[in-house]
């Protein structure tokens, strides 16, 4: 039988005072209702703690899930007779027989009409849940179930606590008394809502340092510090930019005598592969890419390790024993040593954070206490020792682990079907809280070679929470670009140079997740809970405040040479980010992309930052050159945030505003606010209007005086971009349109040529579409036209798009 904490008389005081997480899990009094064996505390007035115990005894501690119980004090009502106890609050009507909690006992009613029936809830039902997360995508080829989320269009959900550990000055306690420990969700369909109470629940999600979200090169592959660094220079020679560089397992001494068992586990550079190990690390950061290390730490510390002495000497054993020092996440003093002596040197040596590659189970000698969840607790909290933002690289543990991203998905096989998988997947994940996923982007294992495979998979990973181009140790699977056929490299070269481009908006998206409580990636139906539609594109995604994103998962069609992907709009005007293809929403249509494009649609009016082509390289840093994308159709407001590299927020936040007045004609950087040390003290701007009809008459002021700016107008793109150089970041810039602004009108014409153009079929038949189209009829009467002639489907769609876009 596993031993419980109290009775390994475990002593906490050797753990450092970093690793101990703050918690204030005590609510008001005024908030609980107590029997003899039952309490419930009533949280907010959507959410209720409920607990019951044969033997009477309560639990004040924090837990694994539930670090902070002191909420304010809701607003609720008591109706108690010897058989019956309600609580009544704004959102909630609990009905509770004083018994063992039963579904014929206990029940709670979400209040707002939902439906009719369904949204009374049963103890131990759990309703139309939206789903949730999984542990692992290791070796999974297609979908997998998933474990239950937060969201449910029932309106409810619950988290079960009841077997979790609690957590006592920093270490790890059993429960006194068997019982159960429920958290009742009843937000309805206000997932935003419920998402936010559950961080103020269990912790927020973590400010990631900007670095994390460029682009990350990983290969599980036996490098060697030349081969390395002479891949680094010619990603830098084809003007592709990364951010992190991953070395997989092979760094350490993998070939070792049987005895101490397998090379899996290693914490000892081979010199033969990296002779100098300091060097190397400082070459990478000279060249401003972050270093992560791949650790599966499951066998210990084995006496061919070179830290093998100290440790054992450290923990009181004979190293002359070489017996192996076990990875024992239950010992604190082990634990302690093993930061102190293999991960700290290390670190001091140049590697900036670990990928902890654990694979051996959720058991340990506590019972209840899984060895990932400690591994990724501890670690995460060891990694910001030192006043820099905290980061690890890991498997997701269960509910509460958004507190220790980023997460690892695990070994995925190079399929259609994986990729198909993914962008679900990562959407929902939202729903536990759980915003930075990690995919092996282009897969890791077995599948097949498809060259569209590998362009469709990182155009989701250039639009998804971290961005890793991964693949295994076959010599047939690696994913450098220049792998691939010219159409394919060039394509891949643009992506990963995008994402950096990117990175502006996406740490400003970072500080939301972090400060608001809002994940990048969010399901459609978190914008549009009552939208039924939303519910019907498991794949499509809120990707921020500012995109849409839809990403294409089947092969292309033969003759058309495009991509088909079924796409919800919702109301309003939105425009295509690659294309300037302007659409009117409140509708379900097909979209239909080259290899090059995915749909990845601005709502009217969004603003997004991102850093200019020519300023682009491995460094995020906050750009001396920004491109500011201005898309039409409303007034749109964007706070750039910006602040250290390392240590985030700790160091303050410069923020500045960016605001499109529609109806006014205008569209102003404001002076920046804050911490402005963070910024350069000039800046270059480019500002790209998309979507916009091209006779805005557009003037500028700096500081309230006259600005000269150059300007190009691009047809083929709807957009006009206009130059600004050398702009003090506390001078206000204000462009106006003296003529009203208004939508660009789609060339729809053109675009059919285009497409036509391309498309591999009968010469004829494009000229009989393209003088159809080229007539004065009405969209109706050229769309009869198209269906008559028996066109090929994807080619009919095609059209229909473009003709109907803003039908």
């Amino acid at each position: 039988m596993p031993l419980t904490a109290e009775q390994l008389h475990l002593d906490s005081t050797t753990l450092p005072a970093h690793l101990c997480l703050p918690t204030n899990p005590l609510p008001a009094a005024a908030q609980t209702v107590t029997g003899n064996e039952y309490r419930f505390t009533i949280l907010t007035s959507r959410m209720i703690r409920m607990e019951y115990s044969s033997v009477g005894i309560f639990e004040d501690r924090p837990s694994q899930l539930a670090l902070n119980r002191n909420f304010d004090t809701p607003e609720f009502r008591v109706i108690d007779t010897p058989e019956q106890l309600q609580i009544i609050t704004e959102h909630l009507h609990l009905n509770y027989d004083k018994q063992p909690f039963s579904p014929q006992g206990l029940t709670i009613q979400v209040k707002g009409n939902l439906s009719a029936y369904h949204s009374l809830w049963r103890f131990s039902e759990t309703g139309e849940n939206l789903g949730g997360t999984a542990r692992t995508l290791d070796e999974v080829d297609g979908a997998i179930e998933l474990e239950p989320g937060l969201m449910s269009r029932n309106g409810y959900s619950t988290v079960d606590d009841s077997t979790s550990l609690l957590i006592e000055d920093g270490w790890f306690a059993s429960r006194i008394a068997d019982g159960t420990d429920l958290y009742f969700f009843g937000y309805g369909r206000g997932y935003r809502e419920c998402l936010q109470d559950f961080y103020r629940l269990t912790g927020n999600t973590p400010l990631l340092p900007r670095f994390a979200l460029g682009n990350w090169w990983s290969r599980y592959h036996r490098y060697t510090a030349d081969g390395y660094k002479a891949l680094m220079e010619r990603f830098a020679t084809e003007k592709i930019p990364f951010s992190v560089a991953v070395v997989d397992m092979d760094w350490h001494l993998v070939d070792i005598d049987p005895k101490y068992g397998s090379g899996w586990t290693g914490y000892t550079w081979d010199t033969d592969l990296f002779p100098d190990p300091k060097e190397f690390a400082a070459w990478l950061h000279d060249r401003g890419l972050r270093l992560t290390l791949n650790v599966h730490p499951a066998e210990g510390v084995r006496a061919h390790e070179d830290v093998y002495e100290e440790m054992a000497k450290k923990l009181g054993m004979d190293p002359s024993s070489e017996d192996p020092i076990a990875f024992d996440v239950t010992n604190p003093a082990f634990l302690a040593a093993y930061f102190e002596h293999v991960n700290h040197p290390l670190e001091a040596s140049g590697v900036d954070f670990w990928w902890l590659d654990w694979q051996s189970g959720s058991h340990s000698k506590i019972a209840g206490m899984d060895p990932l969840w400690v591994i990724n607790h501890l670690h995460f909290l060891d990694s910001g020792r030192d006043g820099k933002l905290p980061l690890t690289f890991s498997r997701y543990a269960g509910p509460g682990s958004h507190r220790y991203p980023v997460g690892f998905s695990g070994d995925t096989i190079v399929t259609w079907a994986s990729l198909n998988f993914q962008p679900y997947f990562t959407a929902t994940a939202s729903n536990i809280g759980y915003g930075w996923w990690s995919h092996d982007i282009g897969g890791h294992m077995d599948g097949y070679r498809d060259n569209e495979l590998a362009v469709r998979w990182l155009q989701f990973g250039v639009f998804s929470p971290i961005m890793r181009l991964h693949s295994g140790s076959s010599p047939f699977t690696g994913k450098e670009p220049w792998n691939y056929p010219s159409v394919e490299e060039g394509v891949m070269g643009d992506l990963l140079r995008l994402r950096h481009r990117l990175v502006p908006y996406l740490h400003t998206m970072n500080h939301r997740a972090s400060k608001e409580g809002l994940p990048l990636v969010e399901p459609m139906y978190y914008g549009h809970p009552e939208e039924p539609a939303a519910y019907t594109v498991p794949n499509q995604y809120s990707f921020g405040t500012e995109l849409m994103v839809a990403p294409i998962t089947t092969p292309v069609e033969t003759k058309t040479r495009l991509g088909q992907v079924k796409t919800w709009l919702p109301e309003g005007t939105w425009i295509d980010f690659f294309t300037g293809l302007v659409y009117q929403g409140d509708r379900t249509m097909n979209l239909y992309r080259p290899l090059h494009q995915i749909p990845v649609l601005a709502k009217a009016g969004a603003i997004i930052p991102m850093v200019h082509a020519d300023d682009l390289t491995n460094r995020t840093a906050n750009p001396g050159h920004l491109e500011l994308r201005v898309f039409a159709g409303a007034s749109g407001m964007f706070e750039l945030a910006e602040d250290d590299d390392d240590r985030g927020t700790g160091a303050g936040v410069a923020r500045t505003s960016l605001l499109l007045n529609w109806d006014e004609g205008t569209f102003t950087i404001a002076a920046a606010l804050g911490e402005l040390y963070h910024l350069p003290a000039r800046r270059s701007f480019d500002i790209v209007f998309v979507g916009f009809a091209v006779d805005m008459q557009l003037k500028a002021t700096i500081g309230g005086q006259p600005a000269e700016f150059t300007s190009r107008y691009d047809a083929a793109a709807n957009t006009a971009t206009l130059e600004f150089e050398n702009v003090s970041v506390l001078a206000e810039l204000k462009i106006t349109a003296e003529a009203q602004m208004k939508l660009a009108r789609n060339d729809v014409i053109k675009r059919c040529f285009e497409l036509l153009a391309d498309a591999q079929i009968d010469f004829g038949v494009k000229e009989v579409i393209f003088k159809k189209l080229s007539t004065t009829a009405s969209v109706s009467v050229l769309m009869s036209h198209l269906q008559a002639m028996e066109l090929e489907p994807t080619l009919l769609g095609a059209l229909s798009e473009l003709l109907l876009a803003t039908a």
